[in-house]
């Protein structure tokens, strides 16, 4: 006897058990609480079976039996957006909603190419960004906030699935009148070299402990002066003259106050980083998704490891 349950039911499932709450999977849904609870009270009697164990708050947990039936459900879903992409791919269009999360530090200088090259092969499909740190970006493409970000691989990243796009490496930054700027084009240093001087720390999750550890390599404590979440704010007090930096991502010469930097090359033995595109892992990538990679690859020039 085949069940009566429905699509839309099964989503709402998926999305309360994703957020544990109710009232904020109708807001993520864009769907009234009410609709939600209904929709799952119809859900259980359909099935027979009680999914969540209820609690104040309108928070939920998942049951022994609604966390096997969530495994099965995730397979399902995945089936039924296979098969309207195939349907779809009949005429050899692409559309519908991508969200795309996004390191806030490399946004400014990649993503625009990205976007505008994606917008061009793939007008209808609406696409909307999350820019955030790495550990936030991470928490969304966790949550399901995210269909897949745009990342340094730094952090617990054994839970995401990746497609590598370019790997970079550190460099110190300075002022243009720097002693080791050499007029713009700098010759390669050691880490070791500006142990004296005054370190401006770019303090985002993840990006710290990458930069605390390349110290720690160097067998240096950096005399750190200034801390900034913000990229820009750190780059016009080096430009300023106010101490280094450490730095993965190049971009132009200018600051917002007209000052200019210059990216130092290391000689040390130093860990690079690879910028990949990341989704969840075992969850099968959209056509929409896979399109976004190969146009990132194609637009940052680099070539995937395989």
């Amino acid at each position: 006897m085949a069940l009566d349950f429905t699509l839309v039911q099964l989503r709402y499932f998926q999305e309360v058990a994703r957020r544990e709450n109710m009232t904020e999977a109708a807001k993520q849904l864009n769907v009234t609480q009410s609709a939600i609870s209904t929709a799952m009270a119809q859900l259980e009697r359909t099935i027979g079976l009680d999914l969540f164990i209820r609690q104040k708050n309108r928070s939920v947990v998942l049951s022994p039996a609604g966390k096997r039936f969530l495994a099965e459900v995730a397979s399902f879903l995945e089936a039924s957006e296979a098969l309207g992409e195939t349907a779809q791919g009949l005429s050899r269009s692409l559309s519908g909603s991508l969200t795309v999360g996004v390191f806030s530090p490399i946004a400014p200088t990649r993503l625009p190419l990205i976007h505008d090259e994606f917008a061009k092969r793939y007008p209808d499909v609406q696409v909307t960004y999350l820019e955030a740190d790495l550990e936030e970006l991470q928490r969304a493409v966790t949550a399901g906030d995210c269909d897949l970000a745009l990342t340094y691989m730094l952090g617990p990243t054994g839970r995401f699935d990746t497609f590598l796009l370019d790997v970079v490496e550190p460099h110190v930054l300075v002022s243009r009148n720097h002693r080791l700027a050499g007029g713009g084009q700098p010759k390669p240093v050691r880490l070791s070299e500006l142990a004296d001087e005054d370190y401006i720390q770019l303090d985002l999750p993840f990006s710290r402990q990458y930069y605390d550890e390349l110290f720690r390599i160097a067998g240096i404590v950096p005399k750190t002066r200034h801390s900034f979440s913000g990229y820009e704010t750190l780059r016009s007090f080096v430009a300023m003259g106010h101490g280094y930096s450490l730095l993965s991502q190049s971009v132009s010469s200018g600051t917002y106050i007209g000052l200019q930097t210059v990216d130092v090359p290391l000689l040390d033995d130093f860990p690079s980083i690879d910028l990949a595109v990341i989704w969840p892992s075992g969850v099968r990538l959209s056509r929409r998704g896979k399109a976004f990679c190969e146009v990132s690859k194609e637009v940052l020039g680099a070539a995937v490891k395989q």
